[in-house]
């Protein structure tokens, strides 16, 4: 035992020299190119979750380029900046794929998995969900006040002005139908023109009612900023160009001061609806 004793310690000893230095050698190294690599790998995840974070859900949009309904959700999207892809499904609205998910083959239709049934139509109710879902109160405002105003001129939009609008115009844009045809396409041509020129006459009271109330000496309804029902409204004037109704001077400066506020957000999709407007009326005039 005692050998084996003594044995031990001169390893011991021998061995403990040679460590330590072993030790420090390889630690102060390591330590040091740690620490280069440390600041790179975390840089690189912090970055990334920043992306991530900034950037919002991705939202598939199924449009028709001449609509002005179509247009409302184009110019809102790029508005609120929400990342989207547009896919132009004119001539499909009716095809099996498409009316399995919108028994309606209405547009725009939006797709989106947190709706119950994973897809959802109509521009007015397509910006509120949008608006609500990111909070964008900067074109939809919380405040039940405020709100309420965006909501009624909306509603009345949709179910004042915008029917107006729509009998006024569709035939000259070779819509199929148009809100108040009877039998849709199939009523008398001579019953269609009455009612074109009926519709045509009836739009300046309810545009005076979105200047003086709903406007009230303010740039946009929404006050300072455009909100979704001016959106829906700058979209809906845009048709009445294909049968050169005279918009009031008020109502041109308002348009103006739209497509300025919003920039490209307004004017490409605008573009689209005037290009389409352009040509329907020189087939027209052939």
């Amino acid at each position: 035992m005692a050998k084996t004793a003594t044995a031990k310690k001169p390893v011991a000893k021998a061995a403990k020299p040679g460590a330590k230095p072993a030790v420090k050698a390889a630690a102060k190294p390591a330590a040091k190119a740690a620490k280069p690599a440390a600041k790179v790998s975390a840089k690189k995840p912090s970055a990334k979750a920043k992306a991530k974070s900034a950037k919002k859900p991705g939202l598939s949009l199924s449009m028709l380029k001449p609509s002005v309904n179509n247009m409302t959700v184009r110019v809102f999207a790029r508005a609120a900046g929400l990342d989207h892809s547009e896919t132009d499904v004119w001539g499909h609205t009716r095809s099996p794929e498409y009316m399995a998910r919108n028994p309606a083959h209405l547009t725009p239709m939006i797709e989106d998995k947190g709706l119950p049934r994973g897809v959802l139509w109509e521009s007015c109710a397509i910006m509120q969900y949008l608006a609500n879902k990111h909070g964008l109160e900067k074109f939809y405002p919380k405040a039940p006040a405020k709100r309420a105003m965006i909501d009624s001129a909306m509603f009345y939009l949709i179910g004042t002005l915008y029917p107006y609008v729509a009998r006024a115009t569709y035939p000259a844009l070779n819509f199929p139908q148009y809100a108040g045809e009877v039998g849709h396409s199939d009523a008398h041509p001579d019953k269609k023109s009455e009612a074109q020129k009926t519709a045509a006459a009836a739009i300046a009271e309810p545009l005076e009612v979105f200047h003086s109330f709903f406007r009230d000496g303010k740039p946009f309804i929404g006050g300072k900023n455009p909100s979704i029902a001016d959106i829906r409204l700058a979209a809906t004037l845009e048709f009445l160009a294909v049968i050169d109704y005279e918009l009031p001077n008020w109502a041109k400066e308002y348009m103006a001061a739209m497509e300025k506020k919003l920039g490209k957000a307004y004017a490409e999709p605008a573009g689209d609806v005037r290009g389409y407007i352009a040509y329907v009326k020189s087939q027209a005039n052939a």
